[in-house]
């Protein structure tokens, strides 16, 4: 794609305004550099305009009142499409909060059979949230996992699961190896807390 692109100022200008009210779970860090790092990824992954664009709006009908239609409208079917395939159902229809593993687990099932553009795109969404994940363990340790609804053996399920999904979908592709070592810190992580909970092992 071209260094500038019309639409994808377009796009980042949407979700800007869209997730202007937004913070990241238990920071000060405006939501939206989230959607721009998962933007950036794809792009150095050198993935079509189309792609990167949905990055940019990957979580604007999930958690913004940007409805689908007006991403269709302004971006196309095909970001309409990416958009959607990553987007979680987080309520029941009368409005009630789905629990949290079921949201994540529906979601897994969905991408079972995900194309590699869907694949890509939510790869590059988890690489930042494990990346992001890893950072603030390193700053603030354990107290990061209060930040989250799931558990830190929730978290580790989900990205467990998801990156072996993804890679059916995309094999050996650098972005999917890129996640599959990030999820193996996380998990060398969760190992190392396991160890240090459990104490010493005994004296025979």
């Amino acid at each position: 794609m071209r260094a500038y692109s019309v639409t994808l100022d377009r796009a980042l200008s949407l979700a800007a305004t869209a997730h202007r009210n937004q913070e990241r779970k238990g920071s000060s860090v405006p939501y939206i550099m989230h959607p721009v790092h998962t933007a950036m990824i794809l792009l150095k992954h050198g993935f079509p305009e189309e792609v990167v664009i949905a990055g940019v709006l990957h979580d604007v009908v999930e958690d913004t009142a940007v409805t689908l239609a007006e991403i269709e409208a302004q971006f196309g079917p095909q970001v309409a499409r990416l958009v959607d395939a990553v987007s979680e159902r987080k309520r029941e229809p009368g409005g009630e909060l789905l629990p949290w593993r079921q949201r994540k687990s529906e979601r897994i099932d969905h991408l079972r059979d995900a194309d590699s553009l869907v694949a890509a795109l939510k790869s590059a969404d988890a690489l930042h949230n494990v990346q992001a994940m890893l950072r603030d363990l390193e700053r603030n340790g354990e107290e990061t996992w209060q930040r989250f609804r799931g558990s830190q053996a929730d978290q580790l399920w989900y990205y467990t699961t998801l990156a072996a999904v993804l890679r059916q979908r995309l094999g050996t592709h650098p972005l999917s190896v890129e996640l599959d070592e990030a999820v193996a810190q996380l998990a060398e992580w969760h190992r190392c807390t396991a160890a240090r909970a459990a104490g010493p092992a005994p004296r025979e």
